[in-house]
């Protein structure tokens, strides 16, 4: 039964996504809602202004109503067994998929109003860093702070091939930065037809190897979910695409990895998980430290990373490909990791 369960997620997830892209794009032409290639990337991507963005519109509805109803169809079809569950778990387990798809959700409703302002208002740059950045210490602070509202009080984090590790009142802070960062790492994978998507789908299928090991059904169905929605935005994503998912994507997509993160009650995963997101965010930053300590040198040809490879000769196919490949191995070895315990 669960295995039906699992079925019916993924597919109800893809199948809602794909069908969504039918009405969607050409909803967003009408509108006009095309994207503005700014001078951020390779000088080729320019051949891409206009295509339609604030596609991810498709997948946070798929993956949202399949989370929800394969939840339902769960919860329902194994109501004896989970009264045997301890209450406290069970609770834990609930609550952690609606805060996770809540978080998600806001996270997404401020990529929303970033591409709201870039695309309707013709106001380039969206919101500022700093406005970003405190929306989204909001929604991390309410998250962090229902989850212990609702009896998580739990200090530890689990390292990787390591142990546990009880961080004591720097919990919160670090699971803020882990969030946080997460959302604007993935935010940066966004750059390529397909990059973002793909990796996140592949990231997807670990957690879900990871919830099944550690028996966290519901936030493994969110895993379904987001695999389904992925696969089905790709569609209409893969090069060449004819649609983006704009920041409202891709933040969602960040706030649904950090959500199924810390409902699996491990973080620091997604370093592992998370391989790609991780050297994204790391190049920009070494690039910035290198371009300041040398006067105006770069050690990447053009950052965030997949544009590096794109500028050594790399196709963007093969640099989806390619970075899916880390991502899965990445994945391998945290479920090697968990494995372990």
């Amino acid at each position: 039964m669960k295995g039906m369960i699992i079925l019916l997620v993924a597919v109800s997830a893809f199948a809602l996504t794909s069908i969504l892209g039918i009405w969607l794009i050409p909803f967003l032409r009408r509108l006009k809602y095309g994207q503005t290639i700014n001078d951020i990337g390779p000088v080729w991507h320019h051949k891409k202004q206009g295509t339609p963005t604030m596609g991810g519109l498709m997948f946070v509805g798929g993956i949202v109503t399949a989370s929800v109803v394969g939840w339902t169809v769960y919860r329902l079809s194994n109501n004896a067994s989970l009264e045997n569950m301890p209450n406290f778990l069970l609770k834990q387990d609930t609550i952690k998929f609606f805060l996770g798809l809540g978080m998600a959700v806001a996270f997404g409703g401020i990529g929303f109003l970033d591409d709201y302002i870039k695309v309707v208002k013709k106001r380039n740059l969206g919101l500022s860093e700093i406005q970003k950045l405190i929306l989204q210490s909001l929604a991390t602070a309410v998250y962090l702070t229902a989850l212990y509202a609702a009896g998580d009080y739990s200090t530890a984090f689990f390292i990787p091939f390591w142990g546990r590790l009880d961080a004591g009142i720097l919990y919160y802070p670090i699971s803020a930065f882990i969030i946080i960062g997460t959302v604007n790492a993935v935010n940066l994978t966004d750059g390529l037809d397909g990059l973002c998507s793909s990796v996140t789908f592949v990231a997807a299928l670990g957690m879900m190897m990871v919830c099944s090991l550690l028996g966290f059904h519901s936030t493994g169905l969110m895993a379904t979910a987001l695999a389904g929605g992925c696969l089905g935005f790709l569609v209409w994503n893969f090069y060449p695409a004819k649609v983006f998912m704009g920041d409202l994507g891709s933040m969602f997509l960040g706030g649904m990895m950090a959500a199924l993160a810390f409902g699996a009650g491990m973080p620091f995963l997604l370093v592992l998980v998370g391989i790609v997101y991780v050297l994204e965010a790391l190049s920009v930053m070494i690039q910035r430290v290198y371009y300041k300590a040398t006067h105006g040198k770069r050690l990447f040809k053009m950052t965030p990373i997949h544009h590096h490879f794109e500028m050594s000769g790399y196709s963007e196919i093969q640099i989806t490909a390619l970075f899916s490949v880390v991502t899965a191995a990445g994945c391998i070895l945290a479920v090697l990791a968990v494995r372990r315990l």
